[in-house]
């Protein structure tokens, strides 16, 4: 009986319960369970299992550049102008559930990627679908769909990501191309997904770097408005000693 009900667990694609199942029937402590725990033991097994399973893939399709960032590890001190009650509330992800950004500006080497990705991660862990991108590559993406005529497909997908990490906003000027093709990428998310931005440039400085006024506005009018912006300050991440628990790289 316990082979064909095996067997049967198997077909109907219940591995993690089937696994649990055999546990079961070789622990002599779980025979004093009552049905009631132990059948529930089995689905809390195939819950977990499934879970896993759906938290690796959506980690995976995120391409995070700090892999293993998480909020846990973050060091939130008033020198790096990270505040903990604000760390707090995003790692709650209602800021996501209400499509609102994260602007994270801040000297090189001060833990941008590293925050973006933690948050990121933490999305996936909510059950979100994230993607991160660098600016320049986003933009070599952008003028290849041009090119093969995938454009119009590549914007959808990026518009059903629950959040974008935009990494390195603002490192080189735009071509007239490009500020267009930014602007549509944000105007599919407006109101309706979340995005992160990391950049060098203080935000004060955005409008400049986005060049003509009136497609500048358009842009942050999208993302400036109905965001947490944070500005991390003190020394470079890079130069400390790595027993640090963000890695000096980020």
């Amino acid at each position: 009986m316990m082979t064909t009900t095996l067997e049967r667990l198997h077909r109907l694609r219940l591995g993690a319960m089937a696994d649990a199942y055999r546990t079961q029937q070789q622990e002599a402590a779980t025979a004093a369970l009552g049905f009631d725990e132990r059948f529930s033991m089995l689905v809390d097994a195939e819950h977990l299992f499934r879970g896993n399973r759906a938290l690796a893939r959506r980690l995976k399709e995120a391409k995070l550049r700090v892999p293993h960032a998480c909020l846990e590890e973050l060091d939130p001190t008033p020198r790096r102008g990270l505040d903990r009650a604000l760390v707090r509330q995003l790692a709650t992800g209602r800021w996501i559930a209400e499509h609102q950004h994260v602007l994270v500006t801040g000297a090189t080497g001060v833990g941008k990627t590293y925050l973006a990705c933690a948050l990121a991660q933490q999305a996936c862990r909510q059950g979100f679908r994230a993607l991160y991108r660098r600016v320049p590559r986003l933009f070599d993406e952008l003028a290849l769909a041009h090119a093969d005529g995938s454009y119009t497909t590549l914007l959808a997908r990026l518009a059903r990501i629950d959040v974008l990490v935009l990494d390195d906003w603002g490192l080189a000027s735009l071509k007239d191309s490009q500020r267009q093709d930014l602007l549509e990428v944000l105007e599919d998310r407006d109101g309706s997904r979340s995005t992160i931005i990391t950049s060098q440039l203080p935000r004060e400085q955005w409008h400049d770097y986005l060049g003509e006024p009136t497609v500048a506005d358009a842009i942050l009018d999208r993302v400036v408005h109905r965001a947490f912006p944070i500005a991390l300050t003190g020394p470079s991440r890079r130069k400390e000693p790595p027993t640090a628990k963000e890695p000096r790289d980020a």
